[in-house]
C-alpha cells in the first residue's frame, strides 16, 4: 500500500467541504474504528492475529492521513503480541485523534 503523506485535518476537510457535522462524523468514525482494531490488538494471543490488526490499523490511519497512528501501527508489526509500550503509543495516537492530550497520562509523544 502507497503512503503518501499529508495531514489529517486536511484529508477530513477535503472529504467534507464546508458540512462541519460530515466532519465529525468522519473524525468520530476514525476513532471508532481504531479503537476496535486497538482491542483486536489487546486481545491478540498469536502473532497471526496481532499482524491482523496491526495491518488493518496501519491501512485505516493510512486511508486517513493520521501519520503518528500510523507510525505506531508500523511499529506494532515489529512487536511481539501484547507488547505494552506498542499499545501504549497506539492508545496515545487515538486519544491524539479524539482531541484529548496524553501527556497528563505519562505518555510521551516523542517515544
Amino acid at each position: 500500500m502507497a503512503y503518501e503523506s499529508g495531514s489529517l485535518d486536511a484529508t477530513l476537510a477535503a472529504a467534507a467541504g464546508q458540512d462541519i457535522g460530515l466532519l465529525a462524523e468522519l473524525r468520530t468514525a476514525l476513532v471508532k474504528s481504531a479503537d476496535k482494531q486497538l482491542d483486536l490488538l489487546k486481545r491478540s494471543r498469536c502473532y497471526g492475529n496481532w499482524q491482523v490488526a496491526a495491518m488493518r490499523l496501519k491501512g485505516l490511519a493510512a486511508s486517513f492521513h493520521a501519520e503518528t497512528l500510523f507510525d505506531a501501527a508500523e511499529e506494532a508489526l515489529t512487536c511481539a503480541p501484547g507488547d505494552p509500550v506498542v499499545t501504549r503509543r497506539i492508545e496515545a495516537a487515538i486519544a491524539a485523534l479524539r482531541g484529548h492530550d496524553p501527556a497528563p497520562f505519562g505518555i510521551n509523544r516523542q517515544s
